[in-house]
């Protein structure tokens, strides 16, 4: 199997299990949560379309995220300079989409351009290797700041599949929460 099919597998797979999570979910239950500072199914789904969108247009592509060169903030209301992550517990507690079919609609046209990347994914690109700066929150006071990460194009592309997988069982959690076992 090729590093590209073996991807392609991944993301199918992601979406399989977000579709089956999100199905017939009511726009109230997109935005309920457990606990005011917990994250709603909408927001893990914005925070997934976004790291996707960064990882593979801007970091792996070295493009325009489709966030800015398709305006999605604007259609979905949001800061320009959002990137669907590290928020307080006041971004958390607020944190909405008023029509949860444009979400959806950014995540799948990010969905297609990685798709469009992977399918002309060639074995040397996929061995290209990228610096790219540390994941996570920062340091600690006083601790040294974090050294940059080396991966390939492969790594990066089947992490990113891996961090969407995490988010398909956070929404399937959230899900569950409210309705039961499969319901």
């Amino acid at each position: 199997m090729e590093t590209k099919e073996l991807i392609q597998a991944g993301f199918a797979n992601v979406k399989r299990s977000m579709d089956r999570a999100l199905s017939t979910l009511t726009p109230a239950e997109m935005k309920w949560q457990p606990k005011p500072d917990a994250n709603s199914i909408q927001l893990i789904l914005f925070h997934a379309a976004r790291a996707e969108d960064t990882n593979v247009q801007s970091r792996v592509q070295n493009r325009p995220e489709l966030w800015e060169s398709e305006k999605w903030y604007q259609k979905l209301n949001r800061d320009a300079k959002d990137f669907g992550g590290h928020y307080t517990l006041e971004q958390v507690a607020s944190f909405s989409i008023s029509d949860v079919k444009d979400l959806m609609a950014y995540a799948d046209a990010v969905r297609a351009k990685t798709l469009e990347y992977v399918k002309a994914l060639t074995e040397e690109e996929a061995g290209r290797k990228l610096t790219l700066p540390a994941f996570g929150p920062p340091p600690a006071p006083g601790a040294p700041p974090r050294p940059p990460i080396e991966v390939t194009i492969g790594t990066m592309l089947l992490m990113t599949v891996t961090h969407l997988a995490q988010h398909a069982g956070d929404v399937s959690y959230v899900r569950g929460l409210q309705r039961g076992m499969d319901k």
